[in-house]
């Protein structure tokens, strides 16, 4: 008996979105380099404002989230590998 995940749109999107996240992460250094050329102080408060809300993750956070990203990655490896996913 084959156990099928359910059709949710979103775990459909999981790794996507992760990725979009990432994507906008780094785009967002564009408009914070227009920022600094135009007004270098509210850039650098900016980058200081979020430099200080990312450090204030404590760091078992981050060690969950990469190890749950990876535990998921490898998951759907092994069932594409397996032929159980498609």
């Amino acid at each position: 008996m084959t156990i099928r995940p359910a059709a949710s749109r979103y775990t459909a999107l999981a790794r996507p979105t992760f990725l979009y996240v990432m994507y906008a992460m780094i785009l967002w250094a564009i408009p914070l380099g227009v920022i600094g050329a135009v007004r270098p102080s509210a850039a650098r408060a900016m980058t200081e404002a979020m430099t200080a809300y990312l450090t204030g993750l404590p760091e078992p956070l981050y060690a969950l989230f990469g190890a749950s990203y990876l535990g998921y990655t490898a998951a759907r490896q092994w069932g594409k590998a397996r032929g159980t996913d498609r």
